[in-house]
């Protein structure tokens, strides 16, 4: 177990998945990744400049961590982080069949194994059909299909193509974000809609996948769900964010959904967080409603914040060291199947790009 000989600072630290400033390991980030030991990073549009940078900066967080996992949202259309060194990558929403998915997730694999990174947060599995696609709440282009069996068959082929050619896929958005009428960047949506279904089809891919396919990773959106028999309220009497609810996490998607793998949440930094909550007590909220990974994207200073709040707990006794472990076993199974980068080369790069090119044309004709 990668975790058994860590410190306790240590133990903490592997529970964050943070993001970093820039292009670069400059002193502040170096300084910050000594003092958290993040047990993953994520990176965004603002540390990838050039492709043979990112290689770099992979490495070199690599180097300091040699364990870690290093993703990116590399969704294709509006959530496409490597446009600026690659052509840009189709939106899901325009994958008509398995094999275009496959197509796009045999690009993505390739592209992210020569640039360093082991593990991407995707394929998204909200449903949006007719209906839904009316809704301003951030997911429009981001979904494969048009119902929920269309994502079954687009995601899960993505997932698995993702995943045979060696990086870690992430189910999102847990329990489902498509119906929500606001984005969840900006404030805490309320999915208005009946129990039946958000059973029925919300959470129907991941009944299905969690079924016929290896899933190992899912992260939980921030939602509430009024009208489901599992929301919970905070101690002000709100609506519990899904994040932070041991209901949504530990009883549904652990014992009704039987899931052992590794939940993570969504950016804690998004507003429909921050505006309701301090970063250290979501940190705490997250880890006691059985998350595994706290994502902090942007503010090293929260990363801070939220890391001395779970490692303060734990400490008191407000968090108990077992919960913290199980977490822990479940990091070390991703980790200890992780493959190792694909040697860089840039004229390969140059060729996927062209074959992102050729599959966009392919999807417009």
């Amino acid at each position: 177990m990668i975790a058994a000989s860590l410190s306790l600072e240590q133990k903490i630290g592997q529970l964050f998945f943070i993001g970093i400033a820039g292009s670069e390991i400059d002193a502040p980030t170096r300084e910050l990744l000594d003092e958290v030991s993040p047990g993953g990073v994520c990176l965004f549009a603002r540390n990838i400049k050039e492709t043979q940078q990112t290689r770099n900066l992979l490495d070199g967080l690599r180097e300091i961590l040699p364990t870690l996992l290093l993703s990116v949202d590399q969704e294709g259309g509006l959530v496409d982080r490597l446009r600026r060194i690659m052509t840009p990558m189709p939106a899901a929403s325009r994958i008509t069949n398995a094999a275009e998915a496959a197509r796009l997730a045999e690009i993505i694999t390739e592209t992210l194994r020569i640039l360093g990174f082991n593990m991407d947060f995707a394929p998204v599995v909200d449903v949006i059909d007719v209906e839904r696609a009316k809704y301003s709440n951030g997911l429009f282009s981001r979904t494969f299909g048009g119902s929920k069996e269309e994502v079954i068959t687009f995601a899960g082929e993505f997932l698995r193509v993702l995943q045979a050619g060696g990086i870690t896929g992430c189910l999102k958005h847990f329990p489902g974000l498509a119906a929500a009428r606001v984005d969840s960047h900006e404030e805490l949506p309320t999915v208005d809609i009946l129990e039946s279904e958000l059973i029925a089809t919300d959470l129907f891919p991941y009944r299905e996948l969690l079924k016929t396919s290896d899933v190992p990773a899912i992260m939980v959106a921030h939602a509430s769900f009024p009208h489901h028999r599992l929301q919970e309220t905070d101690q002000n009497g709100k609506l519990l964010p899904s994040s932070l609810s041991y209901n949504f996490v530990t009883k549904l998607l652990r014992g009704e959904l039987q899931f052992d793998g590794l939940v993570i949440t969504d950016d804690l930094e998004m507003g429909a967080i921050v505006k309701n909550y301090g970063i250290g007590d979501a940190c705490k909220m997250a880890v006691a409603a059985g998350v595994d990974m706290l994502a902090i994207c942007v503010d090293p200073v929260s990363v801070r914040e939220g890391f001395q709040a779970v490692l303060k707990a734990v400490k008191e006794g407000e968090i108990d060291i077992e919960r913290v472990n199980r977490s822990l076993e479940r990091i070390d199974r991703i980790k200890n199947g992780l493959s190792q980068p694909l040697t860089f080369d840039t004229q390969r790069l140059e060729q996927l790009s062209s074959e992102i090119a050729e599959l966009n044309q392919r999807l417009n004709s």
